[in-house]
């Protein structure tokens, strides 16, 4: 099979293919696969600080290709290679979600937990309901959302794994003001994310590299839709000044949620103060899950029109929120 047939082919007809011992496929020491694993590194962290449009056609065309180069594998490294595929679909999902197409972030979900099982490995599938529940999360499905993430809370799945999972359920809760549960489940997610054996897993880490307490920023997250945005203000503000400087992306994230806490606290000048230095990130890393604070921020100072702080960030508010050719 040429380059271009398997570029051609989905992963999962790529899957099935048994291809001869004469093609090229990477054997236990050959630096191929290792070279893509630095390749799947580098484009994560690329997608920290570029528009994931420009990335995706890339994403997908390595994802075909470890596809490609896994079925036709000796059997040392043919588990490897699908796992490692498995993940470059992950990733591909997540910017999908982040351009704003979620039929295509859970088709790619869905093949990233099919190359998993082929890799020998059941529990990325169930990250996927995790993944599945942010969609929905997004979506204000907070239903939806509980019930994805309780699926993925098994006693047999891997710390890390029921950790995120347990946060996305707490923020489906928060979306309902229900913060005793809320708060049970970021409990659990604390105790989950914290112990050792919650990074032990093989291969790319699941889920953020770049926030040191998962569980913390979550609580910052859940607290503003809980009605507390004076705790949720304080708590972000103390977690957003651990991010690393160069992940833009999640910068963003979290920071207009920060600024959003901070307008609904009243502290409407600081508010715009944090946001103006995030809308100059924004043409960089555009995000439309990040649109969604974006909005909700605009309509919250919205409330202080007359302010001059707010009449002087309406501008770039609106040239963020209008819809660009591509997304």
């Amino acid at each position: 099979m040429g380059r271009r047939a398997v570029l051609a082919a989905g992963t999962g007809t790529l899957i099935d293919l048994s291809l001869s011992p004469s093609d090229r496929a990477p054997s236990a020491d050959d630096p191929l696969l290792t070279s893509f694993r630095t390749q799947f590194d580098q484009l994560r962290m690329l997608g920290q600080s570029t528009s994931p449009a420009a990335l995706l056609p890339l994403l997908a065309t390595q994802t075909r290709t470890v596809t490609g180069l896994a079925a036709g594998a000796t059997a040392t490294t043919r588990s490897a290679a699908f796992l490692l595929a498995s993940r470059f679909a992950e990733f591909t999902g997540w910017m999908a979600q982040e351009a704003g197409d979620s039929g295509a972030a859970l088709q790619w979900t869905g093949e990233a937990a099919d190359l998993a099982r082929a890799g020998g490995d059941p529990h990325l599938g169930s990250y996927g309901l995790v993944r599945r529940a942010l969609v929905t999360l997004y979506d204000g499905d907070a239903a939806s959302t509980i019930t994805l993430a309780r699926l993925a809370q098994s006693g047999g799945l891997p710390p890390r794994i029921r950790g995120l999972a347990a946060q996305r359920e707490a923020q489906g809760h928060a979306l309902v003001g229900d913060e005793r549960a809320c708060l049970r489940g970021l409990d659990r997610a604390r105790t989950l994310l914290t112990g050792d054996s919650a990074h032990d897993e093989a291969g790319p880490t699941i889920g953020t590299t770049h926030v040191s307490d998962p569980a913390a920023m979550t609580t910052g997250w859940c607290l503003y839709d809980l009605g507390r945005p004076k705790a949720a203000a304080e708590l972000l503000d103390r977690e957003c000044g651990r991010l690393p400087s160069h992940a833009l992306r999640t910068r963003t994230r979290y920071g207009f949620r920060r600024s959003l806490a901070h307008a609904a606290s009243g502290e409407v000048e600081h508010a715009c103060t944090i946001a103006g230095e995030l809308l100059g990130m924004m043409p960089a890393v555009p995000s439309a899950t990040v649109n969604s604070d974006v909005r909700r921020l605009a309509r919250e100072l919205s409330r202080s029109r007359s302010s001059w702080p707010v009449r002087d960030l309406q501008p770039a508010l609106a040239q963020v929120l209008t819809p660009t050719q591509g997304w």
